[in-house]
């Protein structure tokens, strides 16, 4: 059997709705399948200044999740220090956020893992500079999509505008995940959306979350994914 090659972009309906717990836990979960598995940070605003330069501590957590040794700046090619949105730090920074070089950036984490999980920055549509946003890169590195819904007052209209803004960007939804550790999980949400999102949920994770918990194949159902392995 020919392991297949796969990658999945990791967006939420807003920000701090747990697309690094979400990611890093698909990581986990996937290294425990077998799995040489990566993660992904694109772009990351409000970094820390340390010896070895700007970190992200989101990125941090993919690094430790994934079980393939890659240089950090493949993992973060923007790490910008003014934790405010990504086209404001990277202006304050003097940086032009670039589509090509996160493709090139990725494509040398794809070259040395089985599966790519790369997780965005706010929100769908949050611009990285004066034209494009997150979007933009999504679809230069054509990849499907998981939305992270932070199950709380709110995310039903939040979830269906994703998933609207999506599908018009020509992106492909492939999956969900329902986060109750962001809220309270207001009762019939999850039944509401499972009735309106055009895609299957890949897991609900429970409140309290770790993302060692959160990994667990209880929580999400690796079959939403498609298949891992292909007949040579």
């Amino acid at each position: 059997m020919k392991t297949t090659q796969r990658a999945w972009f990791v967006t939420g309906t807003d920000t701090g709705v747990g697309k690094t717990l979400v990611s890093a836990a698909l990581l986990t979960a996937l290294a425990r399948s077998g799995r040489r598995v990566v993660g992904m940070k694109p772009v990351a605003s409000g970094c820390d200044a340390t010896l070895h330069g700007l970190r992200s501590a989101d990125a941090e957590a993919l690094s430790a999740a994934s079980n393939v040794a890659v240089d950090y700046a493949d993992i973060n090619p923007y790490a910008l220090s003014a934790p405010t949105a990504p086209h404001l730090a990277a202006t304050t920074a003097g940086v032009h956020i670039d589509i090509g070089t996160i493709r090139t950036h990725y494509a040398r984490l794809a070259a040395r893992a089985d599966d790519v999980v790369v997780e965005g920055i706010g929100g769908w549509l949050v611009p990285i500079n004066r034209t494009q946003s997150m979007a933009d890169v999504v679809r230069a590195l054509e990849l499907p999509v998981i939305l992270v819904v932070g199950m709380r007052l709110g995310c039903l209209n939040h979830a269906l505008l994703t998933q609207h803004a999506i599908l018009a960007s020509g992106c492909r939804l492939l999956a969900w995940v329902a986060n109750t550790a962001t809220g309270d999980r207001p009762e019939g949400y999850l039944e509401a959306l499972t009735e309106r999102l055009d895609a299957p949920c890949l897991g609900v994770l429970p409140a309290l979350s770790s993302v060692a918990l959160a990994a667990d194949h209880h929580f999400f159902d690796l079959r939403v994914l498609g298949p891992s392995v292909k007949p040579t």
